[in-house]
């Protein structure tokens, strides 16, 4: 016969399961780098390709994909 566990944090999670570590946020897409796009955040839509972007990833994105080039003026 198994010995019974009397933890009681572990009696809990052996009747009810695992709670969720915390609420997860809606999400509302992917974008062009695979990152996750979540309500309310800035997106930018290429009209040329049908991307989609997360704006603080739009110097990346027009980098790599039009050949932007980003400088500080002297």
């Amino acid at each position: 016969m198994p010995k019974e566990n009397k933890h009681p944090k572990i009696s809990q999670t052996l009747k009810i399961g695992f709670l969720s570590f915390k609420a997860q946020p809606e999400h509302a897409g992917i974008n062009y780098y695979g990152h996750g796009i979540l309500l309310g955040d800035s997106i930018v839509m290429d009209p040329s390709t049908g991307e989609v972007v997360l704006k603080v990833n739009l110097n990346s994105y027009l980098s790599e994909v039009y050949g932007f080039l980003f400088k500080t003026a002297d």
